[in-house]
């Protein structure tokens, strides 16, 4: 489960973001082709997080819907789900049109007031 190293990376990256600040709050974007199971990042994310100051917090995940276009008739549309990809418009097979692995922190929301320990 490479979930529980990509939730560890994330913590470490949002703590040195934020040192010394409680953190309620991490929304991250997470594409269709990342590899990104989001059951299994929130597991991870919770395992990853007790003990520091992200404990409890709650990690927001949002899946990007994957952007592709048409083999046959050119028509763009948007897919929540992996390839293989139809066409919605007339059947055919659609490619990505952009690699769909985005995995970004887009915020992260603190407590008011810096931790005792870590002043």
């Amino acid at each position: 489960m490479h979930e529980l190293s990509i939730a560890h990376a994330i913590v470490g990256t949002v703590a040195d973001a934020v040192p010394g600040r409680r953190v309620e709050r991490v929304r991250l974007q997470v594409g269709m082709l990342a590899g990104v199971v989001p059951e299994a990042l929130q597991f991870g994310w919770e395992v990853t997080t007790a003990g520091t100051l992200l404990e409890g917090s709650v990690l927001d995940v949002e899946r990007i819907p994957l952007a592709a276009t048409c083999l046959d008739c050119q028509a763009p549309s948007t897919h929540d789900a992996p390839p293989p990809l139809t066409c919605p418009d007339c059947g055919g097979r659609a490619l990505p049109a952009d690699d769909g692995r985005t995995l970004e922190v887009l915020s992260v929301d603190v407590a008011d007031e810096v931790e005792e320990a870590h002043r």
